[in-house]
């Protein structure tokens, strides 16, 4: 019997969307079960619902049926203030285009989780600074984003990301806007900080390399899961 720690399922998860022509449905019954410390990626053609899928898992939407479980609590059961703050310490995200804020500088965009949620001090900028020491951006503390790499900048992306030190992280599409070797070094960055931390990583990617690195591949096809393949990374996993 397996001991692996399970940290988020799905339960029948239905969207639809209701437009002038009549109701869209985009994923049709997902039943799901992602372990802590996993990397999952999600792939599939364009307009299967990957990134719908990876809204509903991270609380920035809602399901029309269905139930997300994360870490034990039904998101359903919160109402939208409780469930703001409850991503906001419980998730991370990262999306291709980054969305740091243009007027902050790279450590005040990686603090903004933190302060968001109450904090203040000196302890979250010496915390701030050490996830970019980590993601190795630690010389562009004071650049705001328009003065950073597009590489620089998802790494700042990754950073804020972990600030609340989050037991998933989300990210749709980490590399879809970086050339192939900024490309290769957030891939080797995010499996490192999945394999040290023991942290779950959910990843939509149409990216060959990034999908091959995960440990468990799920392929959606007109909005339910066609397949689940497990990689070799799996072995890695033991004791977890």
């Amino acid at each position: 019997m397996s001991t692996r720690k399970i940290i988020l399922t799905t339960k029948a998860l239905c969207k639809s969307y209701v437009t002038e022509g009549g109701e869209i449905p985009v994923l049709k019954g997902i039943d799901l079960t992602v372990y802590a410390g996993e990397i999952v990626a999600i792939v599939g053609a364009s307009g299967v619902g990957k990134s719908t899928l990876l809204h509903l898992l991270g609380a920035l939407d809602r399901p029309s049926r269905g139930e997300v479980i994360v870490g034990g609590t039904p998101l359903s059961k919160l109402n939208d203030r409780a469930l703001a703050e409850f991503r906001n310490r419980h998730l991370g995200f990262v999306f291709q285009f980054h969305h740091l804020l243009p007027e902050f500088t790279a450590l005040e965009n990686v603090m903004m989780p933190a302060m968001i949620a109450g904090g203040n001090g000196p302890a979250l900028r010496e915390r701030a600074v050490a996830l970019l020491q980590e993601v190795n951006v630690q010389h562009r503390l004071t650049h705001r984003p328009g003065q950073l790499s597009g590489g620089e900048q998802q790494r700042v992306a990754v950073a804020r990301a972990l600030m609340n030190d989050p037991p998933i992280v989300l990210a749709d599409e980490p590399s879809g806007n970086l050339d192939h070797v900024a490309s290769e070094n957030l891939h080797q960055l995010l499996w490192q900080l999945s394999r040290r931390d023991r942290r779950t990583f959910l990843i939509v990617t149409h990216n060959l390399e990034l999908a091959q690195r995960a440990d468990r591949v799920i392929e959606l096809f007109d909005g339910r899961i066609k397949s689940i393949h497990e990689s070799q990374n799996r072995h890695a996993m033991s004791g977890l």
